[in-house]
């Protein structure tokens, strides 16, 4: 058979990523709930094992896990509702603060501008009367996304079930989409993509754990009020990557706001969410998940942003391990190997418009291997 032209290869892949980007688009109601499911089920895979290796009928051995797994998500939600009420229950100060704060702002904008008091409220009068219409039409769709969400956690379970209970279907149907010749690259993939997934996921939980409990009591102990709740939304938030950590320090800073009268606190939150991350991102997170995932900056950061336009929250979540997976499967095909180059981080030693080898689709030496002879 003639091999097509390299031009027809590229079209073509391009033509597939954009069916690929439109049908996320259009199904990612559908789409996200199974991909978020076949990450958790592989997560469950090693207890499912433990358990049928102890005799345990398959049903129950599948049911257990998919148990655990509903018991710690309603520990969190149970924790952070605690947490918001705590917060609610404060308001009256929260008012009063907030107050203060804006009077103080009021002051410094008028010793720096030509605007006097009367035109600044006006002005948030105007803005928040703007800001209440658009709040109407948006809870108009409230309802909506709330049920979609429901839908969406009433799915999980069932989709992970099906997963464990048909999961040799599965491989088989996977296998059976390449020659016998290729087999041992599919099943090398296979495994690299389940240690991979399972590191990244436990890993992550591990940190979501160690950076509340670091993050907030730190500043519990600081005596920053609401520590603990600053604690779990940076810490969930710090899972979205690059931009959950600014996320996380603007919402740090609102609530400092709205318990302190003075910059000391705002100071404090900062500094120790600072010095959290550090320790998080240069000493244990490495230590946890390895370097086993090697994105570069880049395409993480167009992941979480493409993957929160297509399928909002969910897939700024999931953008991470998808692109991981995809870089597993793109390295080991030759077809899309230039693929797999561009989601890593290994840079070439050497400019490759300088020198023709490192254009190549074989492994090049790359600047860290160079540093380390």
């Amino acid at each position: 058979m003639k091999e097509l032209p390299l031009t027809v290869k590229r079209s073509l892949e391009l033509l597939g990523l954009v069916l690929v980007g439109a049908i996320f688009v259009i199904g990612s109601d559908i789409i996200m709930p199974v991909i978020m499911a076949f990450f958790i089920s592989i997560m469950l895979v090693p207890i499912y094992r433990f358990l049928r290796k102890y005799k345990f009928p398959e049903v129950a051995a599948i049911i257990l896990p998919i148990l655990l797994v509903a018991i710690f998500v309603g520990l969190i939600v149970w924790f952070f509702t605690a947490q918001v009420g705590m917060l609610v229950a404060d308001f009256p100060q929260i008012k009063k603060n907030v107050s203060l704060h804006l009077q103080s702002l009021s002051t410094w904008v008028s010793s720096v501008s030509h605007y006097s008091t009367t035109e600044q409220i006006n002005f948030i009068n105007k803005k928040s009367n703007d800001l209440l219409a658009m709040a109407g039409n948006m809870a108009s769709g409230a309802a909506v996304t709330l049920s979609s969400v429901f839908v969406f956690v009433g799915l999980l379970p069932i989709y992970i079930y099906l997963m464990l209970f048909y999961k040799d279907i599965l491989l088989r149907f996977i296998f059976m989409w390449f020659n016998k010749d290729h087999h041992p690259k599919v099943k090398d993939a296979i495994y690299e993509t389940e240690s991979i997934i399972k590191s990244y996921l436990v890993g992550l939980l591990i940190q979501v754990t160690y950076m509340t409990i670091l993050l907030g009591g730190i500043l519990l102990l600081l005596g920053i009020k609401h520590a603990l709740l600053i604690g779990v939304i940076f810490a969930i938030l710090n899972l979205i990557p690059y931009v959950g950590a600014l996320l996380g320090n603007i919402i740090g800073v609102l609530l400092t706001l709205t318990a302190a009268t003075t910059l000391g606190p705002i100071i404090t939150v900062l500094a120790v969410i600072a010095g959290v991350q550090f320790l998080d991102n240069n000493i244990l997170m490495p230590r946890i998940v390895g370097s086993k995932i090697k994105i570069n900056a880049l395409m993480a950061i167009l992941g979480v942003i493409v993957g929160g336009s297509i399928a909002g929250v969910s897939g700024m979540f999931l953008s991470m391990p998808i692109i991981a997976v995809l870089k597993v499967v793109f390295d080991r095909t030759e077809m899309f190997k230039q693929w797999g180059a561009l989601f890593g981080d290994e840079r070439p030693a050497r400019s490759p418009m300088t020198f023709p080898v490192f254009r190549k689709k074989a492994a090049v030496s790359t600047k860290e291997g160079v540093e380390g002879k």
